[in-house]
């Protein structure tokens, strides 16, 4: 239980009470999901008083609500300020995974537990979702990214690419031999990443970047 100090600076300082509920959340359920996270749990990793927590968040569904458009606020910021090219969007958003591999798993703990079924927030997160896939199309109509496939093709395929090795390391070590962790692989990766990117682009454009060329 919160000793009486932390239940006085909580009660002093909401924002600062809110922003630790929110990370130990995250942390909480990325280790058990939101079927198997525990609200007592969650208190003990924010050193708050339970009450505090229905305070603030009304319960385990409301809390969890406010992780998911948390972290998806910081994503939709990450791809509006990302570079339009591929070859540099790609290794942007696998370091940005390599370094949140909680969401990651919260995700994964959201597949193995929705069976399907709607999951929460599911209409905004469409709509998020969404708002991407404009965002690629937007990319095809400047000449930036092919035309060749569908938008909600391609960023479901650039967001594979991207999140796999940490959704799935222990794949990614039996195929390449290399931990997913490694930062050696991780500068692989990357190089990987930014070389298939031409993969997304326009057959003229490849041409007009490709080292030695003229452009016109």
């Amino acid at each position: 239980m919160a000793s009486s100090a932390h239940i006085d600076s909580a009660t002093r300082d909401p924002a600062r009470t809110r922003e630790r509920i929110l990370r130990a959340a995250l942390k909480e359920f990325a280790a058990r999901g939101f079927a198997g996270a525990r609200v007592d749990a969650i208190a003990l990793r924010a050193v708050i008083n339970k009450r505090m927590l229905y305070h603030y968040f009304g319960g385990k569904e409301g809390l969890f609500r406010a992780v998911l458009r948390r972290k998806i606020s910081e994503r939709q910021t990450q791809i509006e300020a990302s570079s339009d090219g591929p070859a540099d969007t790609l290794p942007d958003w696998f370091a940005t995974n390599c370094k949140d591999a909680d969401w990651i798993r919260l995700l994964e703990w959201e597949a193995l537990q929705s069976a399907g079924k709607k999951v929460i927030d599911e209409d905004e997160r469409c709509a998020a979702a969404a708002r991407a896939v404009n965002r690629v199309r937007n990319q095809q109509q400047r000449g930036l990214v092919t035309t060749q496939f569908a938008a909600p093709e391609l960023l479901l395929a650039m967001v594979s690419l991207t999140m796999f090795p940490v959704a799935f390391p222990q794949l990614t070590r039996m195929i390449l031999g290399r931990a997913a962790s490694a930062p050696a692989f991780r500068r692989r990766q990357a190089a990987f990443l930014k070389k298939f990117a031409a993969a997304f682009e326009p057959a003229q454009r490849r041409r007009k970047l490709a080292p030695g060329s003229k452009s016109t």
